[in-house]
């Protein structure tokens, strides 16, 4: 069995930052790509960064310059710093990985439950 918890969500003030962890557990064998995905209020699911096992990364045009995905391989972790945070990256924060565990032989993408993450003065 493969879990994915969030955490570090809250409520920030516009220009603040946070820290978003997703960590893995379970009888896990290898996680290839690992991302992060947002849903405000009304809205459909966003990508906001992926990063690969290798450590490449990408990110959608509204994060950029503003959010760091990273990860800790050891720690089967990925992370997202936000700074200069905005009153509409006001959304809940899920994280997914591509995970292939001890007990499949097939890579299947997991998500975590969401964490909230609300920016307002």
């Amino acid at each position: 069995q493969v879990q994915l918890v969030e955490s570090g969500g809250g409520w920030v003030q516009p220009g603040g930052s946070l820290r978003l962890s997703c960590a893995a557990s379970g009888s896990i064998f290898r996680i290839n790509g690992m991302g992060w995905y947002r849903q405000a209020p009304g809205k459909q699911r966003e990508l906001v960064a992926t990063i690969t096992s290798y450590g490449s990364t990408n990110y959608s045009d509204s994060v950029k310059g503003r959010f760091t995905i990273s990860r800790d391989n050891a720690k089967n972790t990925a992370y997202l710093q936000m700074n200069s945070l905005k009153p509409e990256d006001t959304a809940v924060y899920y994280c997914n990985g591509e995970i292939r565990s001890y007990s499949s032989y097939t890579t299947i993408t997991y998500w975590g439950q969401g964490t909230q993450v609300t920016v307002s003065s």
